[in-house]
Parts: C-alpha cells; sequence; structure tokens
C-alpha cells in the first residue's frame, strides 16, 4: 500500500505517543507536525516546549507553531490525512475541508461518551471501570464526527490519571493504525454515533480540586486520582490552600472534615469512611510527609475542614 501522507496535530504526551507510532507505521509519511506554541511556566516562566514538538525535533520532522488555526492557511504540499490527539487548538472548517480524507481524531473515552476537555479525568472521578480510545472522522462539532473504529480497556480502582493516559495512549497508536489503512482503502466506513447516549465533559480549572468532606471517601479518593497532577485535590487550612499530595481511602470512620492524627497517620474523615492522608504541601511550604508535617503543625490534630 502506497504510503499516505498527513499533517499531524498534536501537544501533550498523550499525542507524542501517537506521533511515534504513526512514524513508525509502514502506511504513513508525516509531512508536518503542528502543536501549541512554547509557554512559559513555572515561578521562573521559562519556555517550555511541548511533548509533540520534542519528539518531532528528535524525528527531524517540519514543525509549525501558530497561536491559532482561524488564519492559518496549508502550505502548498499536498496532504491526504489530518491526524490529531489532543491538540488542544480549535480546527476551523476551512481547516477540516483542506483534506481529501478529512481529519482522524484519537479521542480518549468511548464516543458518544465524555465527548469534550477531560474525558480521562472526569471518567476516574466517575468511578467508571471502563474507557477506551475511539477513531473518529472530525466534523464541525466538538466529538461529534462519525465514528471508524473503538477500543475497550479497563479502569483500575488505583489507576491515576497518568497511568490511564499512558495506557490508552498506546492502545490509541494501536487502534490507529489499524483503522488507517482500511480507511483510506475504503474498506471502514465511519458509523455516525448515537446521539442519545452522548455525554460531555468540560475543561477542567482549579476548582474543580476543592474537596467537599461530605462525599465518601471513595469519591474523593477518585477526585484525587482523576485530578493528579493537576488541578490536585486540596481543602483551605489557616487560609491557605493544603494540597493533598499521596492519599488512601480508609473505612474509619470519622465526622466529615475531621483531623484525627494516630501515630504517624493522619485521617480526614468523609461522608463515608475517611481519608489517608500520606503527603502534603502547605501554599507556599514544602512537601512534606504526614509525620513531618504533623510534628511542626501540631494543632492541626482535632481541626475540621469545611
Amino acid at each position: 500500500m502506497k504510503k499516505t501522507t498527513i499533517l499531524f496535530f498534536g501537544t501533550h504526551q498523550f499525542a507524542a505517543t501517537i506521533l511515534e507510532g504513526l512514524t513508525k507505521s509502514p502506511f504513513c509519511d508525516i509531512k508536518l507536525v503542528i502543536t501549541q506554541p512554547d509557554r512559559p511556566v513555572g515561578r521562573k516562566q521559562e519556555m517550555q516546549t511541548s511533548p509533540v514538538k520534542v519528539l518531532a525535533e528528535k524525528r527531524r520532522l517540519t514543525i509549525e507553531q501558530p497561536k491559532t488555526l482561524r488564519s492559518y492557511r496549508l502550505s502548498a504540499i499536498g496532504y491526504q490525512l489530518g491526524v490529531v490527539a489532543q491538540y488542544g487548538l480549535l480546527i476551523p472548517k476551512h481547516i477540516l475541508e483542506a483534506f481529501p480524507h478529512g481529519i482522524l481524531n484519537v479521542h480518549t473515552s468511548l464516543l458518544p461518551k465524555y465527548r469534550g476537555a477531560s474525558p480521562i479525568q472526569t471518567a476516574i472521578m466517575n468511578g467508571e471501570t471502563e474507557t477506551g480510545v475511539t477513531i473518529m472522522k472530525m466534523d464541525e462539532g466538538f466529538d461529534t464526527g462519525p465514528i471508524l473504529l473503538q477500543k475497550r480497556m479497563a479502569i483500575g480502582p488505583d489507576d491515576m490519571y497518568l497511568d490511564l493516559d499512558e495506557k490508552l495512549a498506546a492502545l490509541g497508536v494501536e487502534a490507529l493504525n489499524e483503522a488507517l489503512p482500511k480507511y483510506i482503502d475504503g474498506s471502514l466506513t465511519p458509523a455516525p454515533q448515537d446521539e442519545t447516549q452522548a455525554t460531555a465533559c468540560r475543561e477542567l480549572t482549579r476548582e474543580d480540586g476543592k474537596i467537599d468532606w461530605q462525599k465518601t471517601s471513595q469519591q474523593i479518593y477518585n477526585q484525587y486520582r482523576g485530578l493528579t497532577p493537576w488541578p490536585g485535590v486540596w481543602t483551605m487550612w489557616k487560609g491557605k490552600r493544603l494540597k493533598l499530595l499521596e492519599i488512601a481511602a480508609s473505612a474509619h470512620r470519622i465526622a466529615p472534615g475531621k483531623v484525627v492524627i494516630g501515630g504517624q497517620s493522619m485521617l480526614i474523615g468523609c461522608g463515608t469512611g475517611s481519608i489517608e492522608v500520606l503527603k502534603l504541601q502547605l501554599e507556599g511550604k514544602k512537601v512534606a510527609d504526614t509525620k513531618s508535617f504533623v510534628n511542626g503543625n501540631q494543632e492541626i490534630n482535632g481541626y475540621v475542614f469545611n
């Protein structure tokens, strides 16, 4: 089979894994990689390149980094197909229509479930036990295009967001490599999504990490699994944000929000059960294990978080 000329859109580590898979495929010829611009991060505001750019430079692929695609025009090079994976910017109609075979998207849910910006995190927070990847042909809607292929995967009870993101990336490579040649030769036809089964998830904010101690310990643990490392889960103490960096669900019954210190352990009550805190960080302070934190903040014993 003749190689398909591809323009790849992607930014994050998941996308870098997908791009790496495409570079190894005998069916693909990556002509151009579009990724988001380098951005300042951290207190020192040092410029950081995306994982996709790092990989593309390593593979000596042509790279462009437009701030927006609204006014972006493709060069004269002929692209047969576009592939998108966690790009993060809107792809306008004139780009969608620029490819003879359209644009395929690697989405990290079993569409039409969890359309939107945070499918992995939302699935974990909702306590789902299964997820997967969907290869879909993009249209002007938000994850509403017809489906080419899906692959399912179990979500383990202790899977964190980054764990699942990595597993789904590997599954996405497998799914895309299976779907792409069949789609190009016409043996795989996209099927419309069932709109009656559609659900949506939104872009996350820092406020999503705030803990409601009236929720069950399992709900809070799921919140922690889905939102670590960003925005993380947190509560307020002495007017400052207290991030819980490592926790475990416990069956101990304690009043919601109440802190109980016993030996080297810290338990915080929930609506049902409690949370054991193993590592935490008070705003403006260094990361600490429970023993070190309690030694310097003994007044937290018996405190009740709102």
